[in-house]
Order: C-alpha cells, then sequence, then structure tokens
C-alpha cells in the first residue's frame, strides 16, 4: 500500500533515456523514418503526441495514404514509393484489402514493436528543447499524459516529423508560414490574398446502413449548409470518409494555434451536412444510415515549413530539374486549395501536375542554422506553391526514409547533416538508400559488395517476347483512345499485328509516340501516324512504321477514339508491360488533357492513364520480330523498376520450372540474399477507404526456394507477397554457385525478378 499524509508539493517521476537518433512524430514520415533508422543499426526513439501511429492516415483522421501516383490519374508510370513505405503500403493490400483504418493502425504498431532497435513513447508530447554551444539541439523535454512521466531525450541528431515543426520551432530553426510572393522564386501559382496563403484543416465522417429506419437529431450547434456553404447541393448520401477532402476550413487562422477552433468549426459543418441529408427530404437513401464515426481530430494540411539549406519551388517541380544530391522525388500534382475551404465559392482545389516526377534533394531535409536538426514530412525546405506537391504522405514518407539513412552516415561519420552534402558522402547516401529499396530518378545502383556483380548469371529461360497469346481474347469498344506501352531496343522497330472489329467500315487513326523527356511517360511526342481504312468485321491489321530507334524506351502505340472498333485483348499480364487510356480522373483533376492557364508557368497536355484490376488488359498485340528486353542480366542492373526499359528478368511462359542460376568461379561466402519482385509498381495501394481486387499482385512471385552448389536447399519461401525479400542465413553459405528456383504466379503471368544481390 502506498500512503501518504499530505504536506510538501510534489514533483513528477522523470526518466532520462539517450538513443542515437530522436524521432518527434509518429505519422506515416516518423514510423518510415524510424523503422529505417533502425534497421540500419540506430538506437532509435519515436515520440508520438497520440495513442496511435499514422497520423493523417491513422483511425483519427482517416486519410489514405497516396503519393506519386496519384490515384493512377497522373502520367507517372510505376513511381509508387519504395523502401518502408512500399513494404507497409504492399503489407496493408494483404491485410487490409478492405481499407479499414483500424486495421492500419495494427500494422503500423506492429511493424515498429518488431523492431529492437526502436523505443515507442506514445501519448508524449514534446514541450522544451534544450541547446548547447554552436546552435545545436542536447535533449528534449517531453510529457506522457498517460502515466505521468517527465522524459528528458537526449541525443546527437534529431528528426522533426511532427507536422507543425515542434522541435524546430522550439530550436530556433528558421522557418516560413504562408505563401511566398510570386516575385520571390519566380513562382507564377503564388496565390493572392484573395485566394489566401495556407491550406486548411478537414475532419472526415464515416457512416453505415443498418437496414431499418434510423432518425437523427443534430446538436444545437449544427450548422445550416444550405445557408452557409456555396457548394452544398455536392453532398450526398453516397459519400464520406476521405472523399469528402474538400469540406476544409482553417485558411484565414493561424493553423497551428486556432486548431482547436477549426476543429469546432468543422464539427458544426459535419454534423449540419448530416442534419441536411438525414432530415431534407432530399436523400429518400438515407433512411436506413446511421452516422457511426466522426473524426476527433483534424487532419492538417499545412502549418510551417522550415528553411534548409535550399528551397524547393514551383520551377523545380514542373520543369523536373535534376539535382546531385537528390535522394527522393515526388509526383503529386501541384495541390492548391482556398482559404476559405468549404465556405469558398471557387472551386475546392486547384491541380496542376508535372509530366513526371521530380527530384527532392538533399538540402531541403535539414535545418540550415540548427546544426543536427533533420526536417521529415511536410515541413521540409519547399515555397508554398511547391509544398502543394511534396505534402502528401506517401512523398513524406519517402523523404523521412531518406534522413533515416542519412542519419545512420552522420552517426557513423561524426558528422552535422550539413556537412554529408559533400559529394563523396553524398554517393554514399545515395547508394545505401537506393540498397535500402528508394529508387532515385536518374540514378542506378552500383554496389561493388555485391557478389552477384562478379558472377556468371544464367536462366532457364528469358521471355523473347513477340506478343500475346491470341487465345480468349477480350473485346473492347475504342471508345476512348487506348495505347500500348512497348519496351523497345535501339534498332529497327518490328512490324506490329493486332487483331480489330469493325462495326461498319470507318477509317482508323493509329499513332507512334514518346514522351520527349527520357523516362518520362507522357507522349508528347508523335514519331509516326497512320490512317488506316478498316472494312466492315473482323480483321487483322498490320503496323509497319519502318522506324529506326535511337535509343531504349517506351514506344506508345496509340489508337485514336473511334466508336466503331473494338480491339483485341488478352488477360496475360508481363512485368514492364502496360495499357494506358486518354481517359478522365477529376479525383486528380484529370479531364483527358490539362489546359495550363496562360502565363501559369504549368504545360499543356494529355494525360495517358491505366485502368485500374480487374480491368487494364493488355491489347494482344503480335510482333514480327522479338524484343530483348527481359533477359536475366536485368536482376544486377541497379535499377529496380521500369524506366526507359522493364529491368527485370522475366521467364519464358513454357518454362516449368524457372530458374537463376549465379555462378562464380571460385567459392563465395554468402550471408546475406536480396530479392526484389515485382508488386506492381503503378499500383497506388490507397490504404483506408478504397478496397482492392487482389491482396497479393498478380505479377508477385509467392513460391521459391535457394539452392546451393551441391543442390542443398539453403532457403524456401512459401506465399510471399511483399517487393522485397531479405534473407539472413544463421550459418555462412559457402558455395561457388546458387540457383533460385521460382515458381510462376499464374498461367497468366510468367515469374518476375528485379533484382538479387547477394552479400558475405
Amino acid at each position: 500500500m502506498i500512503y501518504s499524509k499530505g504536506g510538501d508539493s510534489r514533483t513528477l517521476k522523470k526518466e532520462v533515456i539517450t538513443a542515437d537518433l530522436v524521432v518527434v512524430g509518429g505519422g506515416m514520415s516518423g514510423v518510415c523514418a524510424a523503422i529505417t533508422a533502425a534497421r540500419q543499426g540506430l538506437k532509435v526513439l519515436l515520440v508520438q503526441d497520440r495513442s496511435v501511429l499514422g497520423g493523417n492516415a491513422s483511425s483519427e483522421v482517416r486519410l489514405w495514404i497516396l503519393g506519386a501516383t496519384s490515384h493512377m490519374g497522373n502520367n507517372n508510370r510505376w513511381s509508387r514509393e519504395g523502401g518502408v513505405i512500399d513494404e507497409i503500403l504492399v503489407e496493408n493490400v494483404y491485410r487490409n484489402p478492405e481499407g479499414n483504418a483500424v486495421i492500419l493502425d495494427m500494422i503500423l504498431l506492429d511493424k515498429v514493436k518488431q523492431e529492437p532497435n526502436i523505443r515507442l513513447l506514445l501519448n508524449t508530447c514534446v514541450y522544451e528543447v534544450r541547446k548547447e554551444a554552436g546552435e545545436r539541439i542536447k535533449s528534449l523535454g517531453a510529457f506522457c499524459s498517460q502515466n505521468s512521466i517527465q522524459y528528458e531525450l537526449i541525443s546527437s541528431l534529431f528528426c522533426d516529423a511532427s507536422g507543425d515543426g515542434i522541435i524546430g520551432f522550439l530550436s530556433g530553426a528558421a522557418f516560413r508560414m504562408g505563401a511566398e510572393s510570386k516575385e520571390e522564386f519566380d513562382e507564377p501559382m503564388a496565390p493572392d490574398t484573395s485566394y489566401g496563403e495556407l491550406l486548411g484543416h478537414t475532419l472526415y465522417f464515416y457512416t453505415k446502413d443498418v437496414g431499418q429506419s434510423v432518425s437523427y437529431t443534430a446538436p444545437a450547434f449544427a450548422m445550416d449548409v444550405t445557408e452557409e456553404i456555396p457548394r452544398f447541393k455536392n453532398f450526398n448520401a453516397r459519400e464520406h470518409g476521405c472523399k469528402l477532402w474538400w469540406v476544409e476550413y482553417g485558411g484565414r487562422l493561424d493553423t497551428v494555434h486556432d486548431t482547436e477552433e477549426i476543429k469546432w468549426e468543422l464539427w458544426k459543418v459535419i454534423y449540419g451536412v448530416w442534419d441536411y441529408i438525414k432530415n431534407s427530404g432530399q436523400f429518400p437513401e438515407a433512411d436506413t444510415l446511421t452516422l457511426e464515426w466522426v473524426g476527433m481530430v483534424p487532419g492538417k494540411r499545412e502549418s510551417r515549413r522550415f528553411e534548409g539549406d535550399y528551397i524547393l519551388t514551383q520551377k523545380d517541380v514542373i520543369e523536373q530539374r535534376q539535382h546531385p544530391d537528390a535522394v527522393a522525388y515526388g509526383g503529386w500534382s501541384i495541390d492548391l486549395h482556398p482559404a476559405d475551404g468549404v465556405f469558398s465559392d471557387r472551386q475546392p482545389c486547384n491541380q496542376w501536375h508535372s509530366k513526371g516526377i521530380f527530384h527532392i534533394p538533399y538540402r531541403c531535409l535539414y535545418s540550415h542554422n540548427i546544426q543536427n536538426l533533420f526536417l521529415a514530412g511536410r515541413i521540409i525546405s519547399v515555397s508554398h506553391v511547391a509544398f502543394g506537391a511534396t505534402r502528401v504522405m506517401a512523398t513524406c514518407a519517402y523523404v523521412a526514409q531518406a534522413v533515416a539513412v542519412a542519419a545512420k552516415l552522420c552517426a557513423h561519420y561524426q558528422l552535422v547533416p550539413r556537412e554529408l552534402g559533400q559529394p563523396h558522402y553524398m554517393a554514399e547516401l545515395q547508394k545505401e538508400l537506393q540498397r535500402s529499396g528508394q529508387y532515385i530518378p536518374g540514378s542506378h545502383l552500383s554496389d561493388h559488395n555485391d557478389l552477384v556483380q562478379q558472377a556468371e548469371l544464367t536462366a532457364s529461360s528469358n521471355l523473347d517476347f513477340k506478343g500475346f497469346s491470341k487465345e480468349n481474347l477480350l473485346w473492347k469498344g475504342l471508345d476512348i483512345s487506348a495505347a500500348q506501352l512497348i519496351p523497345t531496343v535501339a534498332g529497327t522497330l518490328p512490324i506490329f499485328l493486332l487483331d480489330i472489329e469493325a462495326i461498319q467500315p470507318t477509317i482508323l487513326e493509329v499513332e507512334l509516340r514518346v514522351s520527349k523527356r527520357k523516362g518520362d511517360f507522357t507522349p508528347d511526342q508523335t514519331l509516326a501516324k497512320k490512317q488506316i481504312p478498316v472494312k466492315f468485321g473482323f480483321q487483322t491489321l498490320r503496323l509497319d512504321f519502318n522506324l529506326e530507334i535511337k535509343d531504349d524506351q517506351y514506344l506508345f502505340l496509340t489508337f485514336l477514339q473511334n466508336e466503331n472498333i473494338r480491339l483485341a485483348y488478352t488477360s496475360q499480364r508481363i512485368s514492364g508491360l502496360l495499357s494506358v487510356f486518354n481517359g478522365v480522373n477529376k479525383a486528380v483533376s484529370n479531364h483527358g488533357k490539362q489546359v495550363a492557364p496562360a502565363g501559369s508557368g504549368v504545360d499543356s497536355f494529355e494525360f495517358w492513364t491505366p485502368q485500374r484490376r480487374p480491368e487494364g488488359h493488355n491489347l494482344a498485340l503480335q510482333l514480327s520480330s522479338e524484343l530483348p528486353v527481359f533477359d536475366v542480366g536485368n536482376v544486377r542492373n541497379g535499377v529496380d523498376r521500369p524506366t526507359i526499359r522493364p529491368n527485370v528478368w522475366v521467364a519464358a511462359t513454357e518454362d516449368k520450372d524457372p530458374m537463376i542460376l549465379i555462378k562464380w568461379t571460385q567459392k563465395k561466402s554468402v550471408r546475406r540474399i536480396e530479392i526484389n519482385f515485382d508488386t506492381d509498381w503503378d499500383h497506388a495501394m490507397e490504404s483506408v477507404l478504397m478496397t482492392h481486387p487482389e491482396t497479393v499482385m498478380p505479377f508477385c512471385v509467392r513460391n521459391y526456394r535457394i539452392e546451393d552448389g551441391k543442390g542443398t536447399i539453403i532457403y524456401t519461401k512459401r506465399a510471399n507477397f511483399q517487393t522485397r525479400n531479405v534473407i539472413e542465413l544463421l550459418e555462412p553459405c559457402v558455395t561457388e554457385q546458387l540457383i533460385i528456383r521460382l515458381e510462376h504466379p499464374s498461367s497468366d503471368v510468367p515469374a518476375a525478378v528485379f533484382a538479387i544481390r547477394c552479400y558475405e
């Protein structure tokens, strides 16, 4: 028993914790930073002021995680972010295809708790920064509301992933809040005061059909949305959750200190919206719906942005400027919202896309005046306009992973973040990032420690692609323009053949297009055109463009809209091959074509995007000659996703026992094996609300085994669903060869591998 008579004042219990890296903020950025750093060998302290992880993706807010893929509504093919954020999204689809935010909470907690190098402090708020000479942070003061403990958190390196930048603010790091003028960075998209300088907050709500009539009485504070919200007619009984992202408020206020006021105003809107839907008589379909959940924590878009040694701007995004210290990329549109939010009579967002993904340099990821402070998430060093493209969660998490690997190198070499920017350190950082699954546009991994680089590689077969099977064809109308992405090598272009059906005689227009910019997937250059008279009925097109291709690249074999034509498609799927369509995806302001306003500094171009499965079949093309693009040598070329070429080994479909043989001239001691499979880098994998048709991507090899030179099985994997398989052998395998035997994922999808690496 504890007994006290009272008397003298008391102090809280105190605990001192020392770590190699302190990460403040447990959103997707903080989670991915902490896991990445822990796997790099750092002792990590992850501090989160809420009871769950995930930030805006958590069950407290329930926004889907998105990044460069942008709901698959832009021209950024194969652009989903890699590393830990990929691992989480792939696992969430596997375990949670329904998009249940509570299950995502569990997955994130599980991932963090599996890392022995992470200590997690939930419900713990940082309130104090203690500094030492040289503008360095020495420690943080924090308090846990659940156990009444005061913490002193000591480290040589700190990462602020808190969203509002609490460490940066308290430490005196230079920051900005609000929009810059057009003149400061020559940004034509910089908003004026009538539009507003900040993005606001949003609260979401979920509804549920209970199968019987449900009444609803609104609270006294509920707003009459028909009187106060110009777009009240946009509300309906079908949409809930983050599909109502435009129910936004707060851009005219202080989005840090006025958050509680903003929340109350949003509650007034939400309960008023539900009153309108339930009681206006306009929505009889809502009779059996109940209000199941309303957010208690606003989803916050923007507050402080901190200054690094470089500030990313509109031109970096739109012109896709290259940076020698690139460590990450973005691909979301420049997505700005009117500051008045749901109370504005303007469009709820103003989205302008670049033609492809853009570099994010390392110089944006640390404070320029606080020596040992890394920046991660939405607070990195960008202008307000560029922030519109970098603020989304998958991009924020990707940046945070780069920070984590940088922290490991800083700790190893006893450097502060700025010093790591020297070219020789930067080359090492980029190499380590790529080893951890982080794709950097325009770069390839060159790793002399990888034993596969010294080996002879052979495979049981390579897919020498001459076209798809003509069995079980699927016939689809050419209601919108369609194209097949075809990876070609320098040389004479093959002749293409395709079965079509004409409902009546017509003229079919076919074009061969490419992207002007190497590595992009915006088909803005036409190499050749054909106008083909087509007779009634079934027939085979023979398309001979008689062209010499100078460089390896993807071509768009394009069939322009013609309602009198049906094209043959196939259910076969092959890694690195994809059909795209000049369709519309209003969720990301894709109306088939982006028409840029004069003087906006933005490009006009067409959108050619894939269809979500179970659609998105390939055109059933036949080729006059083979495309030698799926060779086994791709598994060591240092690029682990399609770019200007597929970069993947694919086995022949008729190969009954696909295998890759890695052979050395003398025995090697192998302890670590890394294999990267295809989990469809083009699939956006939204984390909540939306559902997914598969739990495992159709291209992913599920079953494989590894044998040594004597035929002894040293590793077996069943039911794989992850991109990156890292195999740590209990004892080194001393052998002159390894054989990796794989099974095809299905009869329609041949086995494929992006990368194999081996280490002593």
